[in-house]
């Protein structure tokens, strides 16, 4: 499942990086599975370069220390970091979707074996990290300068979990 190093068209370590700042994400000691997991759920998506720890690291010489990876072309960095820190909702990544079938794939996806609802279009994956899966018609109502409408739909996706399109919708609509 996972591409080989260095990834295709080029060693990731002396080609440009296409964006200044990087998401880089600690884990435990799963950061290969969590990366490989990923990119399974998202199109687009590719292993670029794994290190591993040298000699005198705080980590097992050889075992994976980074993933860096791209979801659909973002780039991240997986670190196995050891247990000393958590994600939380404090940072989330946010997927914009087009439609029902979309939000109702990544939430299928990321929910999975061990993944959590929250509630809003948020979720927890199974390694705890914090997604949410928002349509992008969610925003436009917020943003039309109707108070009432932007309430109603407001008011409908707080009693959500995944969010339910035509529900949204029908509340718009009052």
């Amino acid at each position: 499942m996972a591409a080989t190093n260095p990834a295709p068209g080029g060693d990731a370590r002396t080609e440009p990086r296409k964006q200044k700042i990087t998401t880089f994400l600690w884990f435990d000691n799963n950061a290969e599975e969590a990366a490989n997991f990923y990119i399974s759920v998202f199109k687009n998506s590719r292993i670029l370069e794994t290190g591993r720890y040298p000699e005198g690291a705080p980590g097992p010489t050889g075992a994976v220390m980074t993933v860096d990876f791209e979801l659909d072309g973002q780039h991240f960095i997986a670190l196995n970091g050891g247990p000393h820190f958590k994600f939380t909702e404090a940072i989330s990544l946010l997927v914009h979707c087009k439609d029902q079938e979309e939000i109702d794939s990544y939430w299928e996806k990321l929910t999975a074996d061990g993944g959590q609802e929250s509630q809003c279009g948020w979720l927890k994956d199974k390694y705890g990290l914090s997604w949410q899966i928002t349509p992008d018609m969610l925003m436009k109502f917020w943003s039309e300068g109707d108070s009432a409408k932007a309430q109603r739909v407001m008011q409908a996706m707080m009693g959500m979990k995944k969010i339910i399109i035509k529900d949204i919708e029908a509340a718009a609509a009052g």
